[in-house]
């Protein structure tokens, strides 16, 4: 569903529409608002808990407004039954939040989230930061050495909900773990099922029987059908107005990038968002996947489909937004991508073009279906507050509401036709393993002819969103949502060869390789990090565009000299040292 900002989207993205994830809701109409919780007068702006003789609620109601500020990067919604117009301001979790908290969101600032890092970025240099942040890991670690963060332990300990709580304990408490520094928890994690990253191809089955073509299972196969799709007039239009493969500029990014094309090739640059990939090598030791020969030769492969027609002469000047487009409005017919596409953006083009037949297939490789790289642990997204905040319990009790108002006393709330956006919402932490739940849920009642959800918890809502749009989907029923939109959730998250049922194959046949790093950013990477993307970005895209595939040796060269024989010794000794092997 991202952002989309991966993590966004994303879901990650991982409750679009609704109160979901692309990471909204169904229906329409208004609901009346559930019963507020009781207040609390132990849980105010200025009681400890120490000094309280209960303990404190962990949705209970300030008596006094508290303000939290925070920033915002935004994508549009993901629901298209949102109102038009509507702000970040306007979404209506943050009226029931002050209604049931007594907290009050104010923005310093909001902006598109292709704008968000540059902003960023100036507002750390001036200290000029928001109580409440979501941060990436580079920038969790800059704050912390600069001394900016709040210690959450206590905060954690008293606000935090039994629901947050089983959350953070999903995995032993490993992500927990890696955000705290001398006993003092700075940052709380929003991490997710690694598989969530597996890559899959997306590709026009409609296209595939109009010319006659199956659908490719090796990377010889697929460029045949990605010349066909760009010469052959897929679409039946009589007009020369489509190419094969979507790709937008950033290479390695959230979506709508390359990782898994460079997958098919055995070549493992990179897990996304600007992440460098690490694979075991012969001497059990750890190798920067971005300098492999493997790459190089998938290169001169996105060099040939360039020069054909295959990828976008422009790609270089698009962005996700841009490749969005060209996907909706039926300009192209394949793209790389995780499970979530059907949730947004394809759902889009189903809705443009009722013939569009989406399908997911494994990545096509040399020989056959390929692997895709997975991370060991999903967790770029931590929300962290700022030291100087006067109630950082507020931000547990924004995470509390978050997942509080998932459970199925808000069924008739959280619609995005009343103005609910999910995305846009912070801090918000979904179950770790959410769509997992989903699938498993939805397909259990589908099986057993239920007319409806009977679970019961914070993992209530996404469940019965899910098995309401599926089951209009199969009935052919729009009354309360599009074909589109029925149908993306339905394939993303329920279908058994759709997104999550297709990477849930993936999973139990190990069809994938781990990405072996996944400490904090190291020194070299934390100073000189941005500095090596943008010579790979640069150096790669000059490449594809025709430059000479042996400048990728220069690039090997050069890389190594600006920091990263460096970040290999780092990472290596972090590898023997605290790795779980």
């Amino acid at each position: 569903m991202k952002k989309m900002r991966p993590w966004k989207m994303i879901l990650s993205v991982t409750m679009i529409l609704s109160l979901l994830s692309a990471c909204g809701s169904q229906g329409n109409g208004n609901a009346n608002a559930p019963s507020t919780p009781k207040e609390d007068t132990t849980n105010s702006a200025t009681d400890s808990a120490t000094n309280s003789a209960t303990a404190p609620d962990p949705l209970g109601k300030y008596p006094e407004t508290v303000t939290v500020t925070e920033i915002l990067g935004y994508n549009p919604p993901e629901d298209p039954r949102t109102p038009s117009g509507i702000t970040p301001e306007q979404n209506a979790y943050l009226k029931d939040l002050k209604e049931m908290m007594n907290i009050e969101v104010k923005y310093k600032w909001t902006v598109p989230s292709a704008q968000f890092e540059q902003k960023f970025s100036l507002a750390m240099a001036s200290g000029d930061l928001p109580d409440v942040i979501e941060v990436d890991q580079k920038n969790y670690e800059k704050l912390k050495k600069q001394d900016m963060l709040a210690d959450l332990t206590d905060a954690y300990a008293q606000y935090a909900s039994p629901a947050l709580k089983a959350y953070m304990d999903s995995d032993g408490g490993f992500a927990m773990k890696t955000f705290s520094a001398e006993g003092k928890q700075l940052g709380i994690p929003a991490f997710e099922d690694p598989f969530l990253s597996t890559q899959l191809l997306w590709i026009r089955q409609d296209w595939l029987n109009n010319l006659g073509l199956q659908a490719p299972k090796t990377i010889d196969e697929l460029e045949k059908v990605a010349q066909a799709f760009t010469h052959s007039d897929p679409d039946q239009n009589g007009k020369n107005d489509t190419y094969g493969i979507a790709i937008q500029k950033n290479l390695f990014f959230w979506g709508f990038d390359v990782r898994g094309f460079f997958n098919g090739f055995g070549a493992y640059p990179s897990v996304g968002d600007k992440q460098s990939a690490w694979i075991k090598g012969s001497d059990d030791k750890l190798l920067p996947g971005l300098i492999q020969p493997e790459v190089k030769t998938a290169l001169g492969k996105l060099q040939a489909w360039y020069k054909d027609g295959i990828i976008d002469k422009e790609f270089a000047l698009k962005d996700e937004n841009k490749a969005v487009e060209d996907l909706t409005a039926g300009k192209v017919g394949i793209s790389y991508g995780e499970w979530w596409y059907p949730n947004w953006p394809l759902n889009s083009s189903v809705d443009k073009d009722p013939k569009a037949d989406w399908i997911a297939i494994q990545l096509p490789g040399i020989d056959g279906p390929a692997k895709s790289l997975v991370p060991k642990i999903r967790s770029n997204k931590i929300f962290v507050v700022n030291k100087k905040m006067k109630n950082p319990e507020a931000a547990i009790k924004m995470l509390n509401f978050y997942i509080e108002v998932g459970n199925k006393k808000y069924k008739d709330k959280n619609k995005a036709a009343d103005g609910y956006v999910y995305n846009w919402f912070n801090p918000r932490i979904a179950n770790p393993v959410d769509i997992d739940t989903i699938y498993s849920e939805v397909n259990k009642a589908l099986d057993a002819n239920q007319t409806e959800i009977t679970i019961d918890d914070a993992n209530y809502k996404t469940v019965a969103d899910t098995f309401k749009a599926t089951k209009d989907f199969l009935a052919g029923d729009t009354s309360n949502a599009t074909k589109g939109v029925n149908w993306g959730q339905y394939y993303s998250r329920a279908a058994k060869d759709g997104g999550w049922g297709l990477t849930r194959q993936i999973k139990e046949n190990q069809q994938f390789v781990y990405n072996e790093f996944y400490g904090l950013p190291t020194p070299t990477v934390v100073e000189k990090g941005g500095q090596l993307d943008k010579l790979m970005q640069e150096s790669f895209t000059k490449i594809i565009m025709g430059g000479s595939l042996d400048d990728f040796d220069k690039f090997v060269d050069s890389w190594k000299a600006l920091g990263g024989n460096e970040i290999i010794d780092e990472v290596n000794e972090w590898y023997s040292t605290e790795a779980t092997k």
